[in-house]
């Protein structure tokens, strides 16, 4: 198997955005993060995705975000920006300000909160890619924007240069599969799935890289699984994945009916990597609440499993 030449192929972890205690962007601890991912052998960085709490971030911080972490990557790799944001015009804003800022690509979603039409979606991307000369990635997320995109509405804007690629956390891995199939002629379009259990599997059956959130806490981890693919070696290409769905359980932390789903996985995120010695504190945005001692104490045990420590 061999990785075509794109823009975006191999891990791209989605950044954490590390918080002070009194919910502040910790620029040490972010830096330190961009540079535990190059160290890790990451082929770019996704900033201000979900993981990156985008969505709890006002637009300086948001600006601030970015700052720091095309100044750290400092051309190492390429840095995607999230412009995710409800309508066209908010996008395209935030999309601009991506671009001054350096960004290499800029990453968007469908319209959201809005009741959105395929139409719009359509118009909606094209008017972005219009917006800023910078490659544009679609984020397929329908359980945050409530809209999926399908291979029918991804194919024809990738044909006509509208989109580099997709990053494909939609957990519909059938539909991966098909966009896949169709897009084999289209050997500048990039497939990425953000589905971090199943990356071996999407691999083999096509896909480009992966965008894993569980990449902040084990880059190295997802770089031997990526690698392993790209030789042909599912045995181990499996055997990494497999260790990966066990610290995976990491986001089993947070007691049931405490938190959300983003809450439990942002949290068990940083935790992980504040225990690692990465990150200061295990801070996330209101409403959502940090993990607590016992929770803390779970992840711990999560990570010493899969052979991670501090010493690292």
């Amino acid at each position: 198997m061999t990785t075509p030449a794109r823009l975006c192929s191999g891990v791209i972890p989605p950044v954490v955005t590390p918080l002070t205690a009194d919910g502040e962007l910790d620029r040490s601890s972010l830096e330190r993060v961009v540079g535990h991912l190059l160290d890790g052998g990451v082929d770019g960085l996704f900033a201000l995705g979900s993981s990156g709490e985008t969505a709890y971030l006002t637009p300086a911080r948001q600006d601030e975000v970015v700052k720091v972490i095309t100044s750290t990557v400092a051309g190492q790799v390429p840095v995607l920006v999230g412009a995710i944001e409800t309508t066209t015009d908010r996008a395209a804003e935030r999309a601009r300000a991506a671009a001054a800022l350096g960004a290499d690509a800029v990453v968007a979603t469908a319209p959201f909160y809005t009741r959105t039409h395929v139409t719009e979606i359509d118009r909606h991307f094209r008017d972005l890619a219009t917006a800023v000369d910078l490659p544009l990635l679609a984020y397929d997320v329908p359980v945050c924007v409530h809209s999926k995109l399908d291979p029918e509405l991804l194919l024809p804007l990738a044909a006509d240069g509208v989109l580099a690629g997709v990053k494909d956390s939609s957990g519909d891995d059938g539909s991966l599969r098909r966009l896949v199939i169709a897009a084999r002629d289209l050997p500048e379009f990039s497939i990425l799935t953000g589905h971090e259990l199943v990356v071996d599997a999407m691999m083999l059956s096509g896909a480009h890289g992966c965008v894993p959130g569980l990449g902040n806490v084990d880059p190295h981890g997802y770089v031997r699984l990526h690698e392993a693919a790209v030789r042909g070696d599912w045995a181990a290409a499996k055997a990494e994945q497999d260790r990966l769905v066990g610290l995976f359980d990491i986001v089993r932390a947070a007691r049931p009916g405490t938190a959300s789903a983003t809450a439990a996985g942002l949290g068990a995120f940083k935790t992980a990597l504040m225990l690692l010695g990465i990150i200061a504190t295990n801070a996330v945005s209101p409403p959502m609440r940090r993990l607590d001692e016992a929770e803390t104490a779970f992840v711990g045990a999560c990570l010493a499993l899969a052979g991670l420590s501090r010493a690292r």
